[in-house]
């Protein structure tokens, strides 16, 4: 009986130090996806362009895609891609393209696996934890950022309405 107390105190005073273990992360839903997808969809046909979306977890798993008619063949793979990278380092990938451009800077075709360095692929934040990612292709560059920070502010402002 004592034996059976002692280990029960003990999984008790071991039960707060377990639960250090493993944090709690933040995580974009697929509604949230869809919000940023139906956002940046509007901006694109707002701008008469035709591009692919693509927004990831924190790790690169594609949650959502859409890929518009008449769209670039090639553009999942890129907005893919990008959005990758976006969430992969927590920057907008205009950071790896504006730095591309600065002599010295080539590294960054070097790195391994998947890394576009060309804008279009924007990390979603909260609570300063990157939740996933969104990635567009099919437009200029420019335009891809453009249409993917409009997919961004629009989930953001559906946060901000929650609170």
């Amino acid at each position: 009986m004592r034996g059976q107390i002692l280990l029960a105190a003990a999984l008790l005073l071991a039960a707060p130090a377990a639960a250090q273990l493993i944090k709690d992360r933040p995580a974009l839903t697929l509604a949230g996806a869809r919000i940023i997808t139906d956002a940046a969809q509007a901006e694109a046909d707002k701008r008469g362009l035709k591009v692919t979306i693509v927004v990831v977890d924190p790790a690169g798993v594609p949650i959502a895609l859409r890929r518009m008619d008449d769209a670039p063949l090639p553009g999942p793979e890129i907005a893919t891609g990008k959005a990758q990278t976006a969430a992969r380092f927590g920057n907008p990938t205009a950071v790896f393209e504006q730095r591309l451009q600065k002599e010295g800077q080539l590294r960054y075709l070097t790195f391994p696996g998947a890394m576009i360095a060309s804008e279009g692929g924007v990390p979603i934040k909260r609570d300063g934890k990157t939740v996933g990612a969104v990635g567009v292709s099919g437009a200029t560059s420019q335009e891809d950022g453009l249409i993917a920070a409009a997919g961004v502010a629009s989930l953001e402002a559906e946060l901000a309405k929650a609170k």
